[in-house]
């Protein structure tokens, strides 16, 4: 009988190999994870904003109302035309459509027909319930949510200054709004 010589250890290729392969599972994980490039605050604002915008727009064909958004350098706010009025008044009682202060990190540019339409920086507009009555009577909001589903179409750019980081989202005259670019 001859002897069998049994083998300890491993050769280098099959060590290369099981190094190579875990390398690779790490790293789409690391990236399915979104810790190498990606913002958090910036991409939570994003999500919270679409969620806004498709609520308010589902609530106003429920409801039968018209809705406006307000948009400023450093927040945004739903309001809601009143129908004895015919004024647009900010919703009152609603935590869910109440008005959004965004972090000092992130400003907001909107655009509508592709031009720039210059906000306002005055974020204590969205911390106080009080309104100036001389600004209500010419009041507008920038985008109009009708009963019907149908909005403003608009480009509206979540910027961050410091890293020039930015996210644009395009809503359209249906009432979809999507993606249209990040950039880093």
């Amino acid at each position: 009988m001859k002897a069998i010589r049994a083998r300890a250890g491993f050769t280098l290729i099959e060590v290369l190999v099981v190094i190579t392969i875990v390398g690779i599972v790490l790293s789409m994980a690391v990236l399915s994870l979104g810790l190498i490039g990606e913002n958090k605050e910036l991409d939570t604002e994003v999500r919270r904003y679409v969620s806004l915008m498709e609520l308010a727009r589902d609530e106003s064909m429920l409801q039968g109302r018209e809705y406006g958004l307000e948009v400023l350098q450093q927040g945004y706010r739903f309001v809601e035309l009143d129908p004895l009025t015919r004024q647009w008044t900010e919703i009152l009682g609603d935590d869910v459509l109440r008005a959004r202060s965004l972090p000092e990190t992130i400003e907001l540019e909107l655009y509508i027909e592709d031009k720039q339409i210059p906000l306002e920086y005055d974020a204590t507009l969205l911390d106080s319930g009080e309104e100036d009555d001389d600004r209500l009577e010419q009041f507008q909001p920038h985008v109009f949510i009708f009963s019907s589903g149908d909005m403003t179409p608009f480009e509206l750019v979540f910027r961050q200054p410091i890293n020039d980081e930015r996210v644009i989202l395009a809503g359209d005259l249906f009432g979809k709004i999507e993606l249209l670019e990040e950039e880093s």
